[in-house]
């Protein structure tokens, strides 16, 4: 929230813009998503974004929820992935509280994934 006030400086009586440090600061879906692509797949060497098992970011205020799958039901890495999950996302300004939510439907596939990382993988 701001506000103006007036403030003399010499001869010069502009208002100045206070911006107030009370005012919290809301995390956005872009700034999760982009904060997530440090959580790594260890088997495949990518993140969960360009592997396409990122399936969505509902953001409520300063709560946030992450959608998302693993490459099959039998991952090992599942809870050291969701772990990252909670860390990298609990670490975005603004949030204070991360839902994890791991879904199977829709089953992920290959075609999720960006065209980056099928081309790195070899997959086309």
């Amino acid at each position: 929230m701001t506000g103006t006030r007036d403030v003399s400086v010499g001869l010069d009586r502009r208002p100045l813009t206070v911006a107030r440090l009370d005012s919290p600061v809301m995390p956005t879906k872009d700034e999760v998503t982009e904060a997530l692509k440090q959580v790594e797949d260890p088997e495949l060497g990518m993140d969960i974004v360009d592997l396409g098992l990122l399936y969505d970011i509902e953001v409520n205020g300063p709560r946030i929820k992450v959608i998302h799958s693993l490459t099959s039901m039998g991952c090992p890495a599942g809870p050291m992935i969701q772990e990252d999950i909670q860390r990298v996302a609990g670490e975005v300004p603004g949030v204070e509280h991360v839902d994890i939510e791991l879904t199977w439907d829709p089953p992920w596939t290959p075609e999720r994934m960006s065209d980056d990382a099928k081309f790195i993988l070899g997959i086309g």
